[in-house]
C-alpha cells in the first residue's frame, strides 16, 4: 500500500487498521502531513496546521493500543476543524485580522467530543470572514483553491474542509453551515457534507457575531459511512447549548433506531 492509497483510505478502514496494528496511527498520519506539506501550499486549505500535535496525539493512540487499552470509534484518525470552531492551545481566527492572535482556552463541545472519540488534530482550515459568504478568502489567509481545478474557489464557507478532504489531506473534517457552508463546497469539491438537524450537534462556545440560530455544525467526508461514525460520536444535549438537545438513540453507522413501543 503507497502513502497515496492511505490518504484517500476511508476513516473507517484506517480505525480498523490501527485496531488490528497493520497501520500504526503515527504511519498513517505521517502519509497525511506528508500530502498536506506538498498540496496544500498550491490549495491553501489548511490555515493552521498543528502537525507536531497531531504526531503526539498519534503515538498517544498507538501507546493506547499497545497497551489493550479501550479505544473510541474514531481512534487514532487525522481530523481537521474549521476556524470558526474553538480549539484549546490552537490559534482560532473565524478567518478575520480582529483575532489573528486568538488562543482559546477551551475546546468547543463538537471539538472535544471528537478528541474525546480518539481523533488526532492536523490542524485548522480556512474560511472566510465569520464564515460569511459562499467563497473561502479572506485578509488574514488568502483563498482556497478548488482541488478539481485550482483557477477556481473551493466554496465556502467550510472550503478548507472540504478541499483538504477532497485532496486526500485528512479523511475527517468538521464544518458548520449556516446557508450553504457546508453543502456549497463540499459539491465544489467533489465530497460528502451532512447539514445536521439544528441542535443534533450542540454549539458552544460561541462569538457574539457569529450565527447563532443558523449555525449547523456536521461532517465532511469522501466516504458516506464515514459521516455516520463522525455524527455518532459529536450528537447529543450538552448543558452549554440549550439549543442542542438528547441523543435520539439512533447509531447512524449500524442503523438501528430505537423501539417507540
Amino acid at each position: 500500500m503507497n502513502k497515496e492509497d492511505i490518504c484517500f483510505m476511508s476513516a473507517l478502514e484506517m480505525g480498523a487498521k490501527i485496531k488490528s496494528q497493520e497501520l500504526s496511527s503515527l504511519e498513517i498520519t505521517e502519509a497525511i502531513i506528508e500530502r498536506i506539506e506538498k498540496v496544500n501550499p498550491v490549495i491553501n486549505a489548511f490555515c493552521t496546521p498543528t502537525f507536531e500535535i497531531a504526531r503526539d496525539m498519534a503515538k498517544k493512540a498507538d501507546e493506547m493500543v499497545r497497551k489493550g487499552e479501550e479505544i473510541g470509534p474514531l481512534h487514532g484518525i487525522p481530523t481537521s476543524i474549521k476556524d470558526l470552531m474553538q480549539t484549546k492551545g490552537i490559534k482560532t481566527t473565524y478567518g478575520s485580522i480582529l483575532y489573528k492572535d486568538f488562543i482559546p482556552e477551551i475546546d468547543d463541545v463538537a471539538v472535544q467530543r471528537l478528541k474525546s472519540a480518539g481523533c488526532v488534530i492536523l490542524g485548522k482550515t480556512n474560511t472566510p470572514d465569520f464564515g460569511h459568504i459562499a467563497l473561502t478568502i479572506n485578509k488574514l489567509f488568502g483563498e482556497t483553491k478548488n482541488p478539481w481545478d485550482i483557477e477556481k474557489n473551493s466554496g465556502g464557507s467550510s472550503g478548507g474542509a472540504a478541499a483538504a478532504v477532497g485532496s486526500g489531506l485528512g479523511p475527517l473534517a468538521l464544518g458548520s453551515d449556516g446557508g450553504g457552508s457546508i453543502r456549497v463546497p463540499s459539491s465544489c469539491c467533489g465530497v460528502y457534507g451532512l447539514k445536521t438537524t439544528y441542535g443534533r450537534i450542540p454549539s458552544y462556545p460561541r462569538i457574539g457575531i457569529h450565527f447563532t440560530s443558523m449555525d449547523h455544525y456536521g461532517p465532511i467526508v469522501n466516504y458516506v459511512k464515514d459521516a455516520a461514525l463522525m455524527l455518532n460520536v459529536m450528537k447529543g444535549y450538552h448543558p452549554a447549548d440549550n439549543n442542542s438537545f438528547p441523543d435520539d438513540g439512533i447509531d447512524y453507522w449500524q442503523k438501528k433506531r430505537p423501539n417507540f413501543n
